[in-house]
């Protein structure tokens, strides 16, 4: 089952438990109260493989044959392509097709066909400026996340970065103090939220791009959508990430960082602490119970969104780093500006084959060939490669005394291919 099946199966097994709503299941599972009674009905009448799509496996029923899918994507490639200011939409590619080719085909069916294979992205408009957002009636169904950077300790130490969580429902907050806003400050945040409450359905971040970043050129074309590592990980998970065009859309958390400049900075000071390890657990049980009892609030709704706590293997094997490497042919691989050689499978070199690296926060490396974990062990650098190799000169007295043998100036070895040529046409050889 796919892990959208495996959502559902976990939502309406709540349903089924009575404690969720079938209407708030069917905001959780993002479809229409009447889909969520179908799929109530049939969880409760076929259990989990009942969830499972009815086509999954098999070709669809409307399916173009592909030569006619191959020979429309040759003529949009051949006549209707190019820059972005060139190209043919799918609609104006249709009609042309239509009346030029011979060729009819939907443009919603061309449109999906020219996007898979590239030759069409999408751009969207940005929206215009709305009024102020009213809060999400569900605990976990949105969490702020941001960095505020700042002195809070004053003279005392360096200036540091709180990573805050606000819960845009009731309020509630969890926050880290630490030097920089790096993928792992965040990473560290998050999971702690999520072993505190589970997971949540969204987080609502700004555009730095430790959470977010612009597509590339190849992922324009072919509509991918781009993720970073947070971003990796955030997925794996099943959390949606919403990108603020603006401070102020993300008001709640920003005026989350005045409050704290405020309160925590001079209750660091009164208790004297000047390091994030102290500043950590100060905040743990001390400040942000105080601060939740004070500030938070009740949500509109009862239910929680959030989803159950996944296993601790589970955690860690969503917050690790993962990078694609080239193994050589003498199975080794760099990564971070390190050597590592792959214990070996074969004796027949890998044929470029690629490896994908895992690191943690610890910075522990686990190296995957296909699939299955690999045992190595790490090089020292390698020497620089020579720019160029040098031509060694040949002795002109051979070991021992003896001059090298020349041959003489009748040799064949010195006569030309025209000579050689003659002479084979002479003696009648081809």
């Amino acid at each position: 089952m796919s892990a959208r099946e495996l959502t559902r199966v976990e939502v309406l097994s709540r349903v089924k438990a009575g404690t969720l709503s079938l209407g708030s299941a069917a905001t959780l599972l993002a479809v229409s109260y009447r889909q969520a009674k179908r799929l109530a009905r049939r969880y409760r009448t076929e259990g989990a493989k009942g969830l499972k799509h009815r086509s999954a496996g098999r070709a669809s029923n409307h399916a173009r044959p592909t030569a006619e899918r191959e020979r429309a994507l040759a003529l949009v490639r051949a006549k209707y392509s190019g820059p972005v200011d060139v190209r043919f939409g799918p609609t104006l590619a249709a009609e042309h097709l239509a009346s030029e080719d011979g060729v009819t085909v939907h443009h919603d069916t061309l449109r999906r066909w020219m996007w898979t294979a590239g030759l069409w992205s999408r751009v969207r408009k940005r929206a215009p400026h709305r009024q102020r957002r009213e809060r999400k009636a569900h605990f976990g169904e949105l969490v702020q996340l941001d960095g505020s950077f700042h002195v809070w300790y004053e003279t005392r130490g360096p200036r540091g970065c709180l990573m805050n969580l606000v819960d845009d429902a009731t309020g509630r907050t969890l926050a880290r103090l630490g030097d920089e806003e790096t993928i792992w400050a965040a990473a560290d945040v998050l999971r702690r939220w999520i072993e505190a409450y589970g997971v949540p359905l969204a987080l609502y971040t700004d555009w730095k791009n430790v959470y977010v970043r612009v597509p590339n050129a190849e992922e324009q074309v072919t509509g991918a959508v781009p993720l970073t590592q947070f971003g990796r990980m955030c997925a794996s998970l099943g959390i949606q990430i919403i990108a603020a065009s603006s401070p102020q859309a993300k008001g709640r958390v920003e005026r989350h960082h005045g409050t704290h400049q405020d309160r925590l900075v001079k209750k660091l000071r009164r208790v004297g602490i000047a390091d994030a390890t102290a500043a950590n657990a100060f905040l743990e049980t001390t400040y942000l119970p105080e601060h939740n009892a004070r500030f938070a609030q009740a949500p509109a709704s009862a239910e929680d969104f959030h989803r159950r706590t996944p296993s601790r293997g589970a955690l860690n094997r969503a917050f690790q780093l993962e990078e694609t490497r080239v193994l050589s042919n003498d199975w080794v691989i760099r990564y971070d500006t390190r050597h590592f050689q792959v214990a070996r499978q074969s004796h027949q070199a890998p044929a470029r084959s690629t490896v994908l690296v895992r690191e943690n926060a610890s910075g522990a490396i686990e190296i995957r060939y296909r699939g299955r974990v690999m045992r190595w062990s790490e090089l020292s650098t390698p020497p620089p490669k020579p720019s160029a190799a040098r031509a060694v000169p040949r002795p002109a007295v051979a070991p021992g005394g003896r001059h090298p043998w020349r041959p003489s100036a009748d040799h064949p070895w010195r006569r030309g291919c025209d000579e050689r040529q003659q002479r084979a046409v002479e003696l009648g050889r081809p």
